[in-house]
């Protein structure tokens, strides 16, 4: 018989304002039924003394549910917490201690964590230190058994925790929250965190806790920051959601990955970070980072470098890498069929394929000579997925999805293939199953990569590989071990199954005069230049 969910809610900044909160729990109970717990993070009590918490104190007044609580964040609220152990403050309503462990009846499994950050000694009284954090870590991850927590309780948010990841609004994560929550955090794998103190309200995209195809699936974690009760926003304070605890369910379930989830935004390199080290942001990263920011193009105007430039010496932009004899692809160079290119951005540029699929077969070529997409610097990364992006819109504009895909296997210059499909000819799937069908015909293993994450996670620098992107975001992979047929992806594509050109697989069968691939470069910058977005820098 499958186990019956707990129903738990979760708070931000109460702030004193008891029967705001407990009013509204009343009314959710009365509308939803009863929950098992409420479980309080940041602030608790306001600055000033409140005649309120003296009716729930004294009994006058009781809280509808079973009600656990965080310490103090500042000195003021020290007072309210008498013994760091954890202890009841009143009828319902039950402090759980400077750091832990709670475990429920049911088998639930809390870790809490109470004050903000302090890296000096001695550590106040409303403060965790980096000794804190590593004894908690300690305490639960050195069972080899151990395999995470089902929820974490922190009042400052985790440091970074937006990296690849929605938009947290006002609040940047590269500034604001704990490094150590973070790294408590990466250690514990909690499937749910909260956290307040910033008063607004962010639910980040599930994060996964593995790293894909290197390590076994693990479950993925929820981080939902609240806002402070009763604000006049109206931001969200109040959640609510029914957890199975991760000891009873069924592990096949446990790892199910949802649609959307992203990277671990606590990762770098593929390594957790050290406790009490700032953990770099990715921009601050060298050039072989290992995880695109999936937001790095939203909502900020970038200065040609790539880089947002704040101060009064921006740096000079990286000179490309040279490659190392002669290279058709590097712009510079004199092999380059110029006729061919039919835009220019500032670390990639695209062009006309030779013996294209069809006349608007393009590359995506970064300017600089890099081998492959797991070599691209942060800023060159960025330019190609600001490509990709636009290349989808202006095809989507013509009637046609596109499919992109690289080999990097005997080729010296990374190529990124983008081939329309018409969209009357077959849907996403149909091309999808025609990868998969023909790659297990030619015993070639293709593997599926979840949507928010990237070739750099799976490949090294160096390794050979083969992966295609569909239209909807999703990827396979395969790792190039021996030998792989090098027409594969045109083959795919110009089989009766898409686009039904299948004397086109190889593309020195398709060459066109220098006369009749300048028309097509002429037709296709004039067709592209609305979607153009160099010409907005």
């Amino acid at each position: 018989m499958a186990q019956k969910p707990l129903r738990l809610l979760a708070c931000g900044d109460v702030e004193g304002k008891f029967d705001v909160l407990f009013n509204r729990v009343r009314a959710i109970q009365k509308k939803s039924g009863n929950f098992d717990l409420l479980l309080c993070v940041g602030n608790f009590f306001g600055s000033t003394p409140n005649a309120e918490w003296e009716e729930y104190k004294t009994g006058i007044k009781k809280a509808p549910i079973q009600t656990y609580v965080l310490g103090a964040n500042n000195q003021e609220a020290v007072k309210y917490f008498q013994d760091a152990d954890g202890c009841e403050l009143a009828e319902n309503i039950t402090y759980l201690g400077r750091k832990g462990v709670f475990t429920g009846s049911s088998g639930l499994q809390i870790v809490y964590l109470s004050g903000t950050e302090s890296l000096h000694e001695p550590v106040p009284g409303y403060s965790f230190s980096p000794k804190d954090v590593s004894s908690l870590r300690t305490m639960l991850c050195s069972t080899s058994q151990f395999k995470g927590v089902d929820i974490l309780l922190t009042s400052p948010w985790p440091k970074y925790v937006g990296n690849f990841g929605n938009s947290s609004g006002e609040v940047d994560t590269k500034k604001c929250g704990s490094a150590l929550v973070s790294s408590l955090a990466t250690g514990l794998k909690p499937r749910y965190h909260f956290a307040a103190l910033e008063k607004t309200y962010y639910e980040r995209l599930p994060y996964r806790n593995h790293i894909v195809l290197q390590e076994n699936a693990q479950h993925a974690t929820r981080f939902i920051a609240l806002a402070n009760v009763g604000n006049p926003e109206k931001k969200k304070y109040l959640y609510a959601f029914s957890i199975v605890p991760m000891k009873l369910m069924d592990a096949a379930e446990l790892v199910k990955q949802p649609p959307d989830v992203t990277e671990n935004p606590y990762r770098k390199f593929g390594k957790e970070t050290s406790i009490g080290k700032q953990i770099p942001a990715p921009e601050e990263e060298p050039a072989c980072q290992f995880f695109f920011d999936l937001n790095a193009t939203q909502g900020r105007k970038r200065s040609s470098t790539g880089r947002d430039s704040k101060s009064p010496h921006p740096k000079q932009p990286r000179k490309p890498p040279q490659p190392p004899g002669p290279c058709w692809f590097c712009l510079a160079s004199p092999d380059v069929e110029k006729h061919l290119v039919v835009n220019i951005g500032t670390h990639c540029y695209l062009a006309l394929a030779k013996g294209g699929l069809s006349d608007d077969h393009v590359l995506i070529l970064p300017i600089g000579h890099y081998q492959s997409v797991v070599e691209l610097s942060a800023e060159v990364v960025e330019e190609v997925e600001k490509y990709k992006a636009t290349l989808r819109k202006f095809f989507k504009s013509r009637g046609k999805r596109c499919v992109l895909f690289e080999r990097n296997y005997k080729s010296h210059h990374l190529q990124l293939q983008v081939i329309p499909v018409p969209l009357s000819l077959c849907a996403t799937d149909d091309i999808k199953d025609a990868f998969v069908t023909q790659a297990q015909e030619q015993q070639i293993e293709l593997l599926e990569i979840p949507e928010h994450s990237d070739i750099k996670q799976i490949a090294q620098p160096g390794a050979a590989y083969f992966y295609v992107e569909l239209d909807t975001g999703e990827k396979l992979f395969h790792r190039i071990k021996k030998n792989f047929p090098l027409q594969f992806g045109r083959e795919v594509l110009a089989s009766e199954a898409i686009l039904n050109i299948p004397d086109k697989s190889d593309w020195r069968q398709c060459q066109i005069s220098k006369e009749e691939e300048e028309t097509l470069a002429r037709r296709f910058r004039k067709d592209f230049e609305p979607f153009d977005f160099t010409l907005d820098d």
